[in-house]
């Protein structure tokens, strides 16, 4: 059982208590009812949430992480960190190793290298010198959940941005043995594996650089499916994104995107790509980072209008004013914000609800992009964890729908990337890829 605080311990007895059997995996939870009272219903999420394995695909982290500077183990500023893990509920977590995209030099390519290895680096202090007591490094889907049986937080590791690896195929594997299970095909701006969904003029970016997948980026993706790591099509342009459902040998997943139906922004997955992404076999990671979830043009322009007042095209720009201006700036951003409610914990859901309804419950899970720009009224950081597992029974989703939401779902795609692996390698074991 995971280290919870005694109420919750508690809380959960009493709900076991309440369902009768014991075997948790055969306990089916009732649809919500207008009937429940809003602490009943509070009580039963409770329940669910303490048996139910719950993974973030999506934790970015600083390049101090894991110093005296930026401690995980403390209660800080961050929205993630031990503490807040162990109070929401949030058992598992990809943390990221992320590097920006800037001009493809060699120079900026060793650079890229570098910095990546500072994050790897960063994320192993933490797991397995600072604080292996109370989470453990997970290599294979089946460590996610003997480490989480055995009441330790579990970590991971996700690459975002597929420029780390430059021109040089053999880091895959030297990246591999490091734990990234998952890579990013790029991100703000194209690279040399994918176009991006949002180019980036200052890298003087045309709309389409490769017309989705380059022929190098084609090498990657059977490069990682030979090794056993997840393909994600977050942040690639909709081009990109078929090209990398079709070409993978494995299922492919979406890290950090919610659906553009709700909510018409670029990083979001249109009707078209969530049906090419279960047609892979694959699962869309939902976002909770705010303008994906709701982005109401009229405040979109807004905010663009009340930046160019200030010479700045974007929040990035606001260190480049003066402190007065800064302060005035942010004063009538929460002026902007009361005017448009930011999205919450409700209007997250509706994201899940979508695309539940449009490729299945076996296609569908959950990522908060925190400390990356991810927050959202009722989730905010991971001490808050528990209100995602309240909304959905809310809703009207069972137990086992809302296992497959937290975790299931990844953990099956990770395991069907693992056995693409051992096939490609033409091993027949049942067991894990080595590392």
């Amino acid at each position: 059982m995971r280290t919870k605080s005694l109420f919750w311990i508690l809380a959960s007895l009493v709900v076991f208590a309440a369902c009768g059997p014991t075997d948790t995996a055969q306990v089916a939870e009732p649809e919500a009812s207008t009937t429940d009272s809003e602490e009943a219903l509070v009580d039963r999420a409770r329940g669910i949430h303490e048996r139910v394995l719950a993974l973030d695909t999506h934790v970015d982290i600083p390049f101090n992480y894991a110093t005296e500077e930026v401690d995980p183990g403390v209660r800080g500023d961050f929205k993630v960190d031990l503490p807040k893990m162990e109070e929401g509920g949030l058992d598992a977590a990809f943390f990221i190793v992320y590097v920006g995209q800037t001009a493809r030099t060699p120079d900026n390519y060793e650079q890229a290298g570098q910095d990546a290895m500072t994050k790897f680096n960063a994320i192993h202090r933490m797991s397995d010198e600072m604080y292996p007591d109370r989470i453990e490094f997970a290599y294979t889907a089946d460590d996610v959940e003997r480490i989480h049986e055995s009441g330790k937080l579990v970590a991971t590791i996700g690459i975002e941005n597929g420029y780390v690896i430059g021109k040089d195929l053999s880091l895959l594997e030297k990246y591999h043995e490091l734990g990234a299970r998952y890579i990013t095909l790029a991100h703000g701006g194209h690279n040399d594996i994918a176009d991006s969904s949002t180019p980036r003029e200052r890298l003087g970016d045309a709309e389409s650089e490769h017309d989705g997948i380059s022929a190098y980026g084609e090498e990657v993706i059977a490069e990682m499916n030979r090794l056993g790591i997840m393909v994600d099509v977050s942040h690639i342009s909709k081009t990109a994104m078929l090209d990398a459902a079709r070409l993978s040998r494995a299922p492919v997943i979406a890290s950090h995107s919610s659906t553009r139906a709700i909510s018409n922004h670029p990083r979001n997955m249109d009707d078209e790509q969530l049906l090419a992404l279960k047609e892979s076999g694959g699962v869309v990671q939902t976002v909770a980072l705010g303008v994906f979830v709701k982005n109401p043009p009229d405040k979109a322009e807004a905010m663009q209008n009340l930046l160019a007042e200030y010479g700045i095209a974007s929040l990035g720009g606001i260190a480049s004013l003066a402190e007065d201006q800064q302060t005035e700036l942010r004063t009538r951003r929460v002026e902007l914000d009361s005017q448009w409610p930011a999205a919450n914990v409700s209007d997250f859901v509706d994201h899940i609800d979508h695309a539940v309804e449009l490729i299945g419950i076996d296609h569908v899970g959950i990522s908060s992009d925190f400390d990356g720009g991810g927050g959202i009224d009722g989730w905010n950081d991971a001490s808050e964890t528990l209100n995602v597992t309240i909304e959905l029974v809310r809703r009207g989703y069972t137990e086992e729908q809302i296992a497959q939401l937290w975790s299931g779902n990844l953990l099956r795609v990770w395991r069907e990337v693992e056995r693409v692996a051992r096939e490609m390698q033409g091993r027949h074991s049942t067991s894990a890829p080595e590392r």
